[in-house]
């Protein structure tokens, strides 16, 4: 991964918590890991833990962001979820995954945030 896609990485997850904050949502963790996966964000918004994934893009040349999130990459998201709310705080609250669409614009974001984007099968 070269440094400006790490760069363009960092500065989405930082514009998606934002944006989820100015909407209502509380953050509760960024980048949540296990050994395995790891969730960008996790937030709480009217007693639902939201599970947040996001993609940032600069273009669409190699698909919008979205299409990113895999069934391999949603499986990985779902395990580390799954960890996450073992925690006796969340054990019986209800979840959901998004995914969040970062598109940089210069020194611009747009955000496009697809709720109920995938589920647990």
């Amino acid at each position: 991964m070269s440094d400006a896609t790490k760069i363009l990485g960092k500065a989405g997850e930082d514009c998606a918590a934002n944006y989820l904050e100015s909407c209502g949502y509380k953050i509760i963790a960024r980048n949540y890991r296990i050994r395995s996966a790891e969730i960008d964000i996790i937030a709480e918004k009217d007693d639902v833990i939201v599970f947040v994934e996001v993609k940032a893009r600069s273009n669409v040349r190699h698909g919008l962001p979205a299409e990113a999130v895999n069934f391999r990459k949603q499986q990985k998201i779902i395990e580390a979820a799954s960890v996450f709310l073992q925690n006796d705080d969340y054990a019986d609250c209800a979840c959901r995954f998004d995914v969040i669409e970062i598109y940089s614009r210069g020194k611009f974001f747009e955000v496009r945030q697809i709720e109920n984007a995938f589920e647990v099968n």
